[in-house]
């Protein structure tokens, strides 16, 4: 609560940002401190209620050691880190009481819940007198500034990225701000971590997510110094492959906002110049996936073409539980659910692999698809698992037409024909010796196909026929 004899005290608010390199809130807060001779606090406020929907288990886990790392970051630049969890407007109202705080301060949202979510503290924080300071954000550009000529959202990839790149540079990045000087902010109750019961109790399955990420901070710079130094130089020619160390494997990092957009683009730039393109293009998805969230908010659940609302899918759990554990007799299939399952992430390729199985070979929702990724992958963003979930059905802006179904099977063949991805995750596919990609007859300890793919693919033609023409494959 703002008054003239309490010291300064600004307070972060933080949601998708968990770091203290280029966090333009961070920074201000530490500025306007030292100007004044005052503190900064930060808090994270647990209020699901609120959210637009749960977060899945696998980015409980990841949420839960963010803010573990999070907090000795931020100690080191002597600001505390509170953690509350309830109804959002009570609890900021209450630490703005608590802590007599004279501003709060947070990176802009870039989603229709963060926006709400910014609006529900405004309305606690005006009775208070203490303003709310919204500025930067976790996107390289905000989501209404990039339209068309005529002042329209893009809804194709090619132009939204030519205009990104060409004509709306990120802005560069911000260094972490220095430390405060020796001083003592104003105590605020708060929350242990524990307390937040973010993560799996009994059984604990996060063990393969434990031996697989670092979440935090300086697990993203080490992720992303590998990549400098390694993978970038081959990206163009190797990501697709799944048994090749080609990717980034930054995208949790993103998702949580331990690395910025801007960082990692000045990053690249700066070592690879223009040979950095090819991968700073895919990072152009995750930018063009907000834009479309932010212009359609139901994306996570209603086609954006609104003819495939009379699709017919299939309703069938039995197959939807042989997707998900793995047991499709697919081996490329198979391989990318286990590797979910034990890792929390797929390999970009295989995603699609796996996606165009669920909704094209066997006819069921995207919705469903969508649904257990975002309980699964630790990376389950609430614009880009939408918006590729939706591409690969054919329904969302600039999908992958309807009639391009994946052949499991070729795919394999091409992207792994040595078979070494789809033996690691799927061992019992192929005895020692075996052709992996032999007549399912041949196969031991694992199941047969679950269904003839050229039958499957007549199938999804036939139910796409009302909808688009000239049916195709690859």
């Amino acid at each position: 609560m703002s008054t003239s004899l309490a010291p300064y005290h600004a307070l972060v608010w933080l949601r998708d940002d968990l770091r203290t390199d280029d966090h333009p809130a961070l920074t201000e807060a530490i500025r306007l401190a030292r100007q004044h001779n005052g503190r900064v606090t930060a808090v994270y406020i647990l209020d699901e209620a609120l959210w637009s929907r749960p977060l899945g288990g696998a980015s409980r886990w990841w949420l839960h050691h963010s803010l573990a790392a999070l907090a000795d970051d931020l100690q080191r630049l002597g600001v505390p880190l509170v953690l509350r969890q309830g109804d959002l407007r009570q609890q900021l109202a209450d630490v703005v009481r608590q802590g007599s705080v004279q501003a709060v301060l947070c990176n802009r949202g870039q989603t229709p819940f963060l926006r709400r979510c910014e609006a529900a503290a405004r309305e606690a924080l005006e009775p208070l007198g203490c303003p709310l300071l919204a500025g930067g954000g976790e996107l390289m550009v905000e989501p209404d500034k990039i339209l068309t000529g005529s002042g329209q959202p893009y809804r194709v990839f090619t132009p939204f990225w030519k205009a990104l790149s060409q004509h709306h540079q990120p802005k560069a990045p911000l260094p972490e701000p220095e430390a405060l000087g020796p001083g003592v902010a104003p105590v605020i109750s708060g929350l242990t971590l524990a307390s937040l019961a973010l993560l799996p109790s009994t059984p604990d399955w996060a063990g393969g997510l434990r031996k697989s990420w670092q979440p935090g901070q300086a697990g993203a710079r080490r992720c992303l110094d590998a990549f400098l130094q390694g993978s970038v130089a081959r990206y163009g020619s190797q990501r697709d492959f799944p048994a090749q160390p080609a990717t980034s494997r930054l995208s949790p990092h993103l998702r949580f906002g331990e690395l910025s957009p801007r960082r990692l683009w000045d990053a690249v730039i700066a070592l690879h110049g223009a040979d950095g393109m090819p991968f700073l293009r895919e990072v152009g998805w995750r930018e063009f996936n907000h834009h479309l969230l932010f212009q359609w908010p139901e994306m996570a659940t209603v086609p954006l073409k609104p003819e495939f609302t009379r699709f017919p899918w299939r309703d069938d759990q039995r197959e939807f539980q042989r997707w998900c554990r793995g047991l499709t007799g697919f081996p490329i299939v198979d391989a990318g659910q286990r590797e979910l399952w034990q890792t929390g992430w797929m390999h970009n390729r295989v995603r699609m692999i796996v996606a165009s199985f669920l909704v094209k070979d066997l006819l069921l929702p995207w919705q469903w698809g969508e649904e257990w990724m975002w309980d699964t992958l630790v990376d389950a963003c609430p614009a880009n698992n939408p918006g590729n979930w939706q591409w690969v059905s054919g329904c969302g802006a600039d999908a992958a037409p309807y009639f391009r179904v994946f052949n499991p099977s070729l795919q394999a063949a091409k992207f792994d024909s040595d078979g070494l991805y789809q033996r690691r995750w799927v061992p019992e596919s192929a005895a020692p010796g075996d052709d992996l990609f032999a007549a399912a007859s041949t196969r031991r300890r694992y199941p047969l196909p679950m269904l003839d793919h050229g039958a499957a693919r007549d199938r999804a033609l036939a139910a796409l026929a009302s909808l688009k023409p000239d049916p195709d494959t690859v």
